[in-house]
């Protein structure tokens, strides 16, 4: 496949006015100015005057786990039964028919992450995958590729105040995640003995541990922030922290952490009071103080096919356009961990491409062809 015809943009530092890419066995085998090109006889996508760029990713949603015009039925991302549930697999809950995808897709989304939801502690794996296909292990680009935990009201409501159990208070949240995290790390030393019995809870946190993968931590509040970083320096964590809400209060101890904060969901209304303060400021300003940042939907809270228009209020708000794109690309590749794999366009990496009639953060702008892992999905 070729795609040709329009301002070619990399996310590796190259731009061409007039670009092409060359995908074959669904990896990128070419690119670069179109004068450059040579013949070439398979299909061929023409941009039009378009922009040719990566398809975009967001780092953190729920589509496929909270299915689109369904009530609980579909509502398959919190398993209320247990605070401490590390051992779920979002994967397990993804249904590849969710119609949300579809409407991603032509929003010219190629992958996301699929995670648990934030009413328990430590909620289950995330898995990042494909938004093509129609079965869910084939779509999976690496699953787990982080840790589910969280912090604030959303625990505290569901356990405290639902039904009188732990955690009632924010003592009580960060005290049960020391502990499941003490625990593991006994039962890694007893299983590297041969000694113990098998225990799918401290197995799954052991890759957490082990810094495997990373803990991502929901945390809206500037003290569930800081919560969330002394826990992670305590047991010596590779993590990040979605939503990152009240991160404009704390910008400088921020700014400290080599983390790449997952900014977001700020499109809508503020729907509870650790929300109030969001601000479409917040990735400007973090981006200012040096900081990698990525946006995030949280579909369901905003549909994921809207993902460039918070990128572009982001703008609005003093974030550089150039930035912006790769937020809503390669630096939310490497916050999902597939930054080896998609995100931007360079040789050997996934044939994962959107083309756009326009500027991409434009709100007329439609994508007019969408390409995912060599295949044409728009």
């Amino acid at each position: 496949m070729r795609i040709f015809g329009g301002a070619l943009i990399t996310m590796e530092g190259e731009r061409f006015e007039r670009g092409y890419v060359d995908i074959e066995n669904g990896k990128i085998a070419a690119f670069g100015d179109e004068r450059d090109m040579g013949s070439y006889s398979g299909e061929v996508i023409d941009a039009n005057g378009g922009v040719i760029m990566p398809g975009l990713i967001d780092a953190h949603t729920h589509i496929g786990i909270g299915e689109e015009g369904l009530r609980w039925e579909g509502m398959d991302y919190n398993e209320i039964t247990d605070p401490v549930t590390p051992n779920m697999r979002a994967i397990d809950g993804f249904y590849p028919f969710d119609r949300a995808i579809e409407a991603a897709v032509k929003g010219g989304v190629t992958s996301c992450a699929v995670s648990p939801g934030s009413a328990n502690l430590i909620g289950g794996e995330i898995a990042a995958v494909k938004l093509c296909g129609g079965r869910a292990d084939d779509m999976i680009i690496k699953a787990p590729n982080a840790m589910k935990f969280a912090l604030g009201e959303n625990p505290k409501n569901c356990y405290g105040q639902a039904g009188n159990k732990s955690p009632k208070t924010r003592m009580a949240s960060a005290a049960l995640i020391r502990e499941a995290l003490t625990k593991t790390v006994a039962y890694m030393e007893k299983k590297q003995k041969g000694e113990g019995e098998f225990n799918a809870k401290w197995e799954a946190l052991s890759r957490v541990i082990s810094r495997e993968i990373p803990a991502q931590f929901h945390a809206h509040r500037s003290d569930d922030i800081l919560t969330a970083i002394r826990i992670a320096h305590e047991f010596n964590l590779k993590y990040t922290i979605i939503h990152c809400t009240d991160g404009l209060a704390i910008a400088n101890e921020l700014a400290k952490e080599s983390i790449i904060p997952i900014i977001g969901p700020t499109f809508g209304n503020s729907g509870k009071p650790e929300t109030n303060g969001k601000s479409f400021k917040t990735a400007g300003e973090l981006h200012k103080l040096g900081m990698t940042i990525t946006i995030t939907t949280d579909h369901d809270v905003t549909p994921l096919q809207y993902l460039n228009i918070c990128a572009a209020l982001c703008v609005k708000e003093g974030l550089p356009h150039d930035e912006a794109l790769r937020a809503i690309t390669i630096n939310a590749a490497k916050a999902a961990g597939i930054d080896d794999v998609t995100g931007s366009i360079k040789v050997g990496k996934d044939g994962d491409i959107a083309v756009f009639n326009g500027d991409p953060l434009a709100l007329m702008t439609r994508a007019t062809a969408v390409v995912i892992g060599g295949r044409r999905a728009v």
